[in-house]
């Protein structure tokens, strides 16, 4: 069973990190075809591109003139803990011990626009590059159309290393990044977890709250260890509970009532 989330926007690649244990992404070199793409833009056309500020567009200038290999903890990050938005606000990576941290590193990965997949433990350098942006490199006409069936060959590769016969896919990641799975190629049962919130007086996907479930679901999964979807049905966090009524074998509901800020 695999588990996929999205990247995050928000970085952190100044907080120290416990562990020295680090891999090397599998699609570094078209991560720097990517790059060099990338370095032929101006501040003006990278605003343009990503739909930023002025100032995170020259960040960002900067970011991919600094972009180098070969990978170091000195000039990169385990992918896992460079990422700060709301599923990893979810997450804590930070709390988790060796052993979900090896677990983490077989059952969980992280979809991106630049790197393509990333293990937890995958050293990266900070960049800024959303999946459905329109950019173009080597002939394609966005990045769906550059990674092609990459990122399902990998997925389906790793699937079929694993012992377990059912190949499971659980999909905690936004349709944007899970856009990027050739399902037409894909050798997997998908499970999708949906979660609602009470507000307005009827259940609701809320955005902030289902983010930050998506990352509590992925941390419940390595702690516990689960390798089947149907123990998902025990998730219990932050006072969510799983709605047998409303699920089926490809959508796992889970709903909360209780006050929440919108």
């Amino acid at each position: 069973m695999l588990t996929v989330v999205s990247p995050a926007k928000s970085l952190d690649f100044s907080t120290r990190v416990k562990t020295k244990k680090n891999s090397e992404p599998a699609f570094l070199n078209e991560a720097e075809q990517l790059v060099e793409g990338l370095r032929e833009l101006q501040p003006a056309q990278l605003r343009s591109l990503m739909d930023i500020s002025e100032a995170l567009a020259e960040e960002n200038f900067q970011r991919y003139a600094e972009w180098h290999r070969p990978f170091t903890q000195k000039n990169a990050k385990q992918a896992l803990f460079a990422f700060k938005g709301d599923v990893y606000l979810g997450l804590r990576a930070e709390e988790f011990g060796t052993a979900d941290l090896n677990f983490a590193q077989k059952h969980l990965r992280i979809l991106s626009g630049l790197y393509g997949v990333l293990r937890p433990l995958d050293l990266m350098q900070a960049y800024r590059l959303e999946m459905g942006r329109n950019f173009a490199v080597n002939g394609s006409k966005n990045l769906y159309q550059f990674w092609g069936s990459k990122i399902t060959d990998v997925i389906n590769s790793e699937l079929e290393q694993q012992s377990q016969k059912r190949k499971i896919l659980i999909n905690l990641a936004s349709n944007e990044y899970f856009s990027s799975i050739d399902l037409k190629l894909l050798d997997a049962e998908i499970v999708t977890p949906q979660f609602k919130d009470w507000a307005s007086g009827q259940y609701r996907v809320l955005s902030f709250f289902a983010k930050k479930a998506r990352g509590e679901m992925a941390a419940y999964i390595i702690r516990n260890k689960i390798n089947s979807p149907s123990k998902l049905k025990d998730f219990n966090v932050e006072g969510y509970e799983f709605d047998e009524e409303e699920s089926t074998k490809a959508k796992y509901v889970f709903k909360r009532k209780q006050p929440t800020e919108v």
